[in-house]
């Protein structure tokens, strides 16, 4: 496997972000050791929230959504998946599959991280893998805030918007991840915030995990990921602590996606779900505050004994 690193240098003065970064290496079977990212803000004694971003973003999508909750004493934790921000990036498409995101997660924030008492908050790609990590350890996550995500198994169709971004990922010559992340928020991204979500990505040899991530979702009932993700719904389905969607009301790709884990999972029965008016596909950019308030709100009015 060859594994590429972006620079340190490519991060320097990024608008909005002084986050300190901080690493584990991680070792999952038949690929061997890679570095992982993350964030680490707020006090360690605090109750953690896990924010987990999604394709082709990275934990830059969350620096206005740290700071209030560490003010209000909250723990954050905002990992990079491998093969974006700061985390190592194999280069071969075929390095990357779902069974392994799930792990070398599994690995940094179960195994090492050794996080407990979780709230997460998971969009995109951030749920694809972050309930799996649910289902898997279930007494470990305190409370579980879905949005503009979901858990597919192949054996729905997906919308329409979904099937022509997974096309276009995997045949567009160029794969301009700024641009993307740009067209997929209502609000209008500066040049310099465009410039920072490329900057994990220096030219196109770094964007294999960015360019095959969309090839990997679950389309079809017999897909690899297809039984896994069956299974993590079957204890989906007794998750009794509470589940909040706050989904977006302008992203066509993940559009009443909600209605699927209310229908579905019994600690949406007891919560009040969110609809977050003017926000696209990256809610954490278009509404930051909101974001960090139903995070905050949910901590607050659901405690767990």
């Amino acid at each position: 496997m060859h594994v590429m690193r972006t620079p340190d240098a490519f991060f320097n003065s990024l608008e909005s972000f002084n986050f300190a970064p901080h690493y584990e290496e991680l070792s999952v079977a038949e690929v061997g050791a890679l570095r992982a990212h993350f964030l680490d803000e707020g006090p360690h004694n605090g109750e953690v929230v896990l924010l987990m971003h999604g394709e082709p973003s990275w934990s830059y999508l969350y620096r206005k959504v740290i700071p209030p909750l560490v003010e209000r004493g909250f723990r954050c934790i905002a990992p990079d998946l491998i093969g974006f921000g700061r985390s190592d990036k194999p280069s071969d498409f075929a390095d990357y599959t779902y069974a392994r995101h799930v792990s070398w997660m599994e690995e940094l924030l179960i195994h090492r991280l050794e996080l407990d008492n979780i709230t997460l908050f998971c969009q995109d790609w951030g749920g694809l893998i972050g309930l799996r990590l649910v289902a898997a350890y279930p007494e470990r996550f305190a409370r579980v805030i879905v949005s503009n995500t979901g858990l597919p198994t192949g054996d729905q169709p997906m919308s329409k918007a979904f099937m022509a971004w997974q096309e276009y990922s995997q045949t567009a010559k160029e794969f301009n991840v700024g641009g993307i992340i740009k067209g997929g928020c209502v609000t209008n991204l500066s040049p310099e915030i465009v410039a920072a979500y490329n900057a994990p990505f220096p030219d196109d040899t770094y964007k294999a995990g960015a360019r095959v991530l969309p090839s990997l979702v679950p389309t079809r009932p017999m897909d690899p990921a297809s039984d896994a993700n069956r299974a993590a719904w079957d204890v989906l389905k007794g998750f009794k602590r509470p589940f909040i969607c706050a989904f977006s009301d302008s992203d066509p790709i993940t559009s009443g996606g909600g209605n699927v884990f209310r229908k579905l999972v019994p600690g949406c029965a007891s919560v009040d779900h969110i609809t977050i008016a003017g926000g696209g596909h990256f809610v954490q950019e278009d509404h930051p505050e909101e974001v960090a308030a139903i995070i905050a709100s949910a901590i607050e009015r659901y405690p767990i004994n």
